[in-house]
Parts: C-alpha cells; sequence; structure tokens
C-alpha cells in the first residue's frame, strides 16, 4: 500500500528523529546548546531561534543535516504502518522465500564444515594463542596456517544457478505479457529501465558535460575541466555538505579529493568513539575464535597474494574483515535488507541467547575482500578503512549477495543486464545464447564484485563514484552491456562459452567512463 506523501514524510521524520535520538551527535549537540547558553549574543527572551543561529554558524546545523540526509540514503521510504515487518525486509513473499532458503543452505554448508572438521562454530581463544594474535596482528600475512581442508561456502556460480531458478508463482511459465519475450536466464518479470530513463537517470554523463575519466572530450579541454573540477571539490569539501557533494561526484573525483568526499558522502568522520568502538570490535576477534575467521584466511591467501596490486594490502584485510564478521551494528541493516542473519551458539550453550553468536550475513568472503581491497588505496588508518567498508556494505554491497526485488538488487542487475542486451545488441544476444554462452554467465562475477578485481584500479574508482553519486548500483549493468557492447565485434566470431570467456578474460585496459558514455548516448534507440 502506497502511503500518501504527507503522511509518508511524517512517518520518515518520526523515524530518523527516533533513530538520530540515541546517537553520540545528539549529545554533542545537546553540550553545544548548553555550552552557548553562556555567550553573551544569546538572549533569553529569543532564547531558541539564538540558540538555533548558534548551531548554525558553528557548523552543527551541517553536521546534523548530513546525519539526516545518511539515514534517507540507507533506509528505504516508509512502509504503510498497517503492512507487516517483513514488507520492509522484502515486498514480495516469493523473494523472501528465496531467500530464506538461500541462507539455509549456506549455514547448512558451514555446519557440515564444522562437523567434519571437527572445530566448533565459535569458541573463545586459550589465553596465550590470544596474546600471540595481538602481537602480531598488523602482520597477519605472515602466518601460513594449513587451510587445505577447508573449503569455500559457495561460489558465484552456485549464486547464479539460485537466481536462474527463480519464478514468480503467480505467473505460470512466463506467461507475463511483456515478459514473453525475454531469453535470458532471468525468469523473474521486475521493473527494469530502459535506456530513455537510464540516460534521465544518469544525465551527467552525457557527453556534453565535463567527466573526469575522459581524455579526449571535444566540448571542454579536459586539463581546463579539471581544474576547474578540483577547485569545486575543495569548496564542496570546505562547505562539508554530504548532498552536495553526492552531486558533486557524479562527474568523478579527483584523486587527490576522493577519500574525503567519499568519507563526506557516507557520513563517516572517524570520531573517537567510533575508533573506541573499532577497538572493540579487535578485542573481540582476539578473545574468540570463530570458523569463519578460516574461511576469511584461506580467501584472503587466495585473492590478494594472486592480485598485483591487492597483495600489499594482505594485513588491511585480515583487520578489516574479522572485524567485520564480529560487527553487530550491522546487524540493524537486516531490518530493510531481504537477508537474516544466522546465529549460532557458543559450544555447549545452546540455546542461551547470551551466547549466541550472530554469524555474518554473508560468508562468500571473496567478494568481501575485493569490496575492501580498493579502499585501502584510499585510507591508511584501520578503524576509518573499516567504517568506510562497513558503510559501503549496508549502503551497497549487501545488495549484491541477497535475493531482493530491489532496483540495486542483483536480480535486478541481471535482468537490467539481459536486457540492454538483448534490446540493443540482439544479433549478439542470440550468437551467444545459441553457442551455449549465455551473457550472463560471464558478467555474473563482475556484478557481484562491482568490478573489483576486474578493472585496473584507477578505473574501479571512477566508476564507484558513480555509485555513491547516484546512489545505485544499476550502472554495474550498463557497465556490463557496455563492455559486451565494445567487444561485440570479436564476440561474433566465437563458437563456445570458452572461447567467449577468453575474449573477455581481460577487463584491466578498458576505460569505464567512455564505454559507458558511448553505450548511453550514443547508441540509437
Amino acid at each position: 500500500a502506497m502511503l500518501d506523501p504527507d503522511s509518508g514524510l511524517s512517518l520518515t521524520i518520526a523515524r530518523i528523529v527516533q533513530r538520530l535520538k540515541g546517537s553520540s551527535l545528539h549529545s554533542q549537540l545537546e553540550r553545544q546548546a548548553r555550552v552557548s547558553l553562556h555567550k553573551p549574543e544569546i538572549r533569553l527572551e529569543s532564547l531558541k531561534e539564538d540558540i538555533k543561529d548558534f548551531l548554525k554558524t558553528s557548523g552543527w546545523e551541517k553536521k546534523l543535516q548530513n546525519a539526516v540526509y545518511s539515514e534517507l540514503n540507507v533506509f528505504p521510504s516508509p512502509c504503510h504502518p498497517a503492512a507487516p515487518p517483513e514488507h520492509m525486509k522484502e515486498p514480495l513473499a516469493y523473494m523472501r522465500k528465496a531467500q530464506g532458503s538461500w541462507e539455509k543452505r549456506i549455514l547448512k554448508s558451514l555446519n557440515s564444515m564444522c562437523t567434519e572438521l571437527s572445530i566448533p562454530l565459535a569458541q573463545k581463544r586459550p589465553v596465550s594463542e590470544q596474546k600471540e594474535l595481538l602481537n602480531k596482528w598488523n602482520e597477519m600475512g605472515t602466518d601460513e596456517p594449513d587451510l587445505s581442508l577447508f573449503r569455500p561456502v559457495y561460489a558465484p556460480k552456485d549464486f547464479l544457478e539460485v537466481l536462474m531458478n527463480l519464478r514468480n508463482p503467480n505467473y505460470e511459465n512466463g506467461e507475463h505479457p511483456s515478459f514473453r519475450n525475454h531469453l535470458g536466464l532471468i525468469q523473474v518479470p521486475l521493473k527494469v529501465k530502459d535506456i530513455p530513463e537510464l540516460k534521465e537517470d544518469f544525465s551527467e554523463l552525457g557527453l556534453n558535460v565535463g567527466q573526469l575519466g575522459i581524455d579526449d572530450s571535444a566540448q571542454v579541454p579536459p586539463e581546463f575541466f579539471e581544474n576547474e573540477h578540483v577547485r569545486v571539490g575543495q569548496k564542496v569539501l570546505a562547505e562539508q555538505d554530504s548532498a552536495a557533494a553526492q552531486q558533486y561526484v557524479r562527474q568523478g573525483c579527483p584523486t587527490a579529493l576522493r577519500a574525503d568526499l567519499w568519507a563526506l558522502i557516507l557520513n563517516i568522520s572517524n570520531q573517537p568513539e567510533d575508533i573506541l568502538y573499532y577497538e572493540q570490535l579487535k578485542s573481540n576477534v582476539i578473545q574468540h575464535d570463530l570458523l569463519v575467521d578460516s574461511l576469511i584466511y584461506k580467501d584472503v591467501k587466495l585473492t590478494a597474494s594472486n592480485d598485483d596490486y591487492y597483495f600489499v594490502f594482505e594485513d588491511y584485510l585480515y583487520q578489516v574483515l574479522l572485524c567485520f564478521s564480529r560487527d553487530t551494528a550491522v546487524l540493524e541493516h537486516f531490518t530493510y535488507s531481504s537477508a537474516t542473519p544466522p546465529r549460532s551458539y557458543i559450544r555447549g550453550k545452546l540455546g542461551m541467547e547470551e551466547y549466541a553468536v550472530f554469524y555474518p550475513p554473508n560468508v562468500n568472503y571473496n567478494s568481501f575482500i575485493l569490496s575492501v581491497a580498493p579502499l585501502c588505496f584510499l585510507y591508511h588508518e584501520p578503524s576509518k578503512l573499516y567504517q568506510i567498508f562497513r558503510e559501503m556494505y549496508v549502503r551497497f554491497f549487501f545488495r549484491l549477495h541477497s535475493i531482493s526485488s530491489h532496483p540495486s538488487g542483483i536480480v535486478s542487475l541481471c535482468l537490467l543486464f539481459e536486457t540492454l542486451l538483448q534490446t540493443h545488441l540482439p544479433q549478439l544476444f542470440y550468437h551467444l545464447r545459441e553457442i551455449g554462452a549465455q551473457p550472463l554467465r560471464i558478467s555474473f562475477k563482475w556484478m557481484v564484485r562491482a568490478f573489483s578485481g576486474y578493472l585496473a584500479t584507477d578505473q574501479l574508482l571512477l566508476l564507484w563514484d558513480r555509485i555513491l553519486g547516484y546512489n545505485s548500483l544499476e550502472i554495474l549493468a550498463v557497465l556490463a552491456a557496455a563492455v559486451f557492447a565494445f567487444r561485440a565485434v570479436n564476440l561474433m566470431e566465437v563458437t563456445s562459452l570458452a572461447a567467449a570467456e577468453a575474449v573477455l578474460a581481460d577487463l584491466s585496459t578498458l576505460k569505464v567512463m567512455p564505454l559507458l558514455q558511448i553505450f548511453l548516448f550514443a547508441t540509437v534507440t
């Protein structure tokens, strides 16, 4: 049920007030207001107005605006008050059901690994081991434990199989009128955008708009645009306004300003209490040994050590992911994610609530590693790196690992990708389908990892600028389609899935922005 705008707005306001009440920002604002009472410019007869003015001029009003803006970006617009809470998680029952059974399958796989290896999901580390871990916290990469018995819980292709088998029970075998001619692997009728709608949404990527990441724009000499863009970026940072920063990065971030602009958009300021929180997570890692620690370890070793760009960050990756697996604040996001946090109990304490350990929602750490690694280029202070990753996860990345009908969810992205190809490159689409090389079988891993590990790092960061700028992951599907369009001539000649994969095996020389521009704005629609 849709709400009329007014009651929707008042529900949103009530929810944000509720959420900000317990925050440290709230107590800081109260403290500031009390301090201001001693200032000569605050008069009793106009107390309320004077305090408001003071909060405005001292920059606290901006901080409050950014906090509100951040809430609006993360949480969905409110459901009807009468709607059951699971609707906030995911309105479509069949999607909720599919996500539920996928989670059960993952947990079953974890539990059977515990049984096979006879190790518990969670146990307290002996004191000697705690000391040892504390001493080598900054160089965990030097360890070489034998992890041959641990196996990945699932691979992207297992997840793709699950998505391919999704069906809407209300439509018998695809009799949805507009959907009958969809020949891709995804068989659920969700609404996805066409190129005219995408052009409108991504208008700042247009051919006559200055862009970082385009070297030879006919309109504006790049060095002129760049100098001006840096100047504007510095101004945006000085203003400390999240909404302005989000609009600004749609045209790309100058390298020197990116770390600060992303932090501003995500409203991360790394306050003393944030650093303390990170230290608490760290001590939890040191005290308790979880089964996933070994999985994280194994995945980091496999991913980082095979990647020329990322291996230097190996130690950071362990720190961030081990802390992430202990972070209960992440659980908050399950109120609006179709996923539900799995739980297990510390051995011997089954059913006792205080011993329940919430299991990290997603155990495909390989994708996590790839979403932390690029951030290591920007943030070198562990607690800040950690907060940025956590915020990116609860805003964006969790959608790539859970089954939902959200426009930025992985199901919609797969469908958008297939629809764009089938509509705008029908010959290529049919050719690949005929030879058994369904395009999604190739592009799925790019999207699920937000292209990390596939693009050159400078290009990946330009792409992620736009994810943050548009608060949407749809650009991943557009880029995936654009890559196929760019390599179409070679792909028309292949005769097998393996050959198609070979044509698309190396994306490290691609330039993201020209590809997106040509596909969106130069394709004849």
